[in-house]
This record gives structure tokens, sequence and C-alpha cells, in this order.
């Protein structure tokens, strides 16, 4: 079994940001969502995008802490506080959407994946966290192990009820040591969850060096 023929990619093309934006604000008025435009020029966010060929099936961008703090201080400034307190070296995912008329699930484990090896490998970050709406929090402690540690309140950057969710990237690491690349093996772990849909482990180093890499050709 092979992967479904997606594309992952930065979209750091005019063209690219605007197939990202549109289908956040698609996506999240089907919802009755308001939805919030990419910020292009914060270098401490990027927006990983899946696609089918030209068409953008799915986007989500991953912030890391700074100084300044996360998205989701605005809300949740106290428990993220406690995590930082704990030494965790936060990041979050923010404006994610998916297009679900195609084989979405292959393609937001691959998104997912980059966007926690890049937190991880570029910025030493050890936990990701997200705010969802309480219909998806089960989705996210399923699939991903996402655990709550905020409680219900309105956001307003989206008008719209959300929960904090909290993840360990060393937990994430477990998962993929474990059953990562199942899927493309052909393999059913029985393990109902994204993690067989994330890259193997050898894949995940292999993105990792050239990551790292990258970034040293740019110094």
């Amino acid at each position: 079994m092979t992967r479904p023929r997606y594309g992952i990619r930065s979209p750091d093309s005019t063209d690219g940001r605007s197939g990202a934006s549109l289908l956040i604000e698609r996506m999240y008025a089907w919802r009755g969502y308001r939805g919030a435009g990419l910020d292009a020029a914060d270098p401490h966010r990027i927006t990983l995008t899946a696609a089918d060929g030209d068409e953008v099936v799915g986007t989500l961008t991953i912030g890391v802490d700074t100084e300044r703090g996360l998205m989701a201080d605005q809300l949740y400034k106290d428990e993220l506080d406690r995590l930082r307190r704990d030494g965790a070296r936060l990041c979050e995912v923010t404006k994610l959407a998916f297009d679900h008329t195609g084989q979405s699930r292959h393609a937001l484990a691959s998104v997912f994946h980059l966007a926690f090896i890049y937190a991880r490998e570029m910025h030493g970050c050890t936990d990701a966290v997200i705010e969802v709406n309480p219909r998806h929090r089960r989705f996210y402690e399923r699939m991903l192990g996402f655990r709550q540690v905020g409680e219900l309140k309105t956001n307003a950057r989206v008008n719209a009820p959300s929960y904090l969710l909290h993840v360990s990237l060393a937990y994430v690491a477990q998962q993929v040591e474990a059953v990562g690349g199942a899927f493309s093996r052909g393999v059913d772990t029985g393990a109902r969850s994204f993690y067989p849909y994330f890259f193997s482990p050898e894949e995940e180093r292999g993105i990792a060096a050239r990551l790292l890499q990258a970034e040293a050709d740019n110094q």
C-alpha cells in the first residue's frame, strides 16, 4: 500500500498563501466560525499545506512560543504558564482546515507529523497545544492523544467555544516509533489513531536531517 498522491509544502508563494487562506475561510464558514487570515510576516509561525495536484486540500499553522507568547495565551495564559513552569517549550497548532471530500486522513496525519518535526527539531519544542471546538475534542484525544488542560471558554478569534488541549511531543515520538509508517507498509496495527498514517521512524529522521541541513545552508 502506498501513500495517497498528496504533496506537502509551505505556502511561500502568493498563490500558495491564497489557497490556504481560501480553504480556511471556506471550512470555517461551513462550521459557522469567523475565520482569520494567515500571518505570513511572523518568523515564529509556519503554515504547511497539503495539495492534491494544484488544489490545496488542507492547511495548518504551527506557532512557536516566544516572549510575546502564543495565541492561546489570550484565553489560557494560566494553563500555559503552568506548562512553562514545568519546563515545557511550547508550540501551538492554529488555523487548521481540511477538505473532507477526499482521503484527508492521510494528508492531515502527514501535515501534523511535519509540523511536530519542525517544532521539535528546529525550535526544540517539547509540547504542543491546540484550541478546539467541543465537538472536536474527542477526535483529537482519540486520534493524536491530546488531553484537555483548559475549561470551556469562548474564543473571540473564531467566535466559538473552545477547549485547550495538550500533548507531549515525547508521547508523539513514542507512537511514531511504535506504529509510524504502518499504513504505507500495509500493516494493520490495531491502533485507531493517526499515528499509523505518520511517517516511519526512518522517514522522520530523514526529514529532520533535511530540515537541519537546510537551516545550516541558510546561515
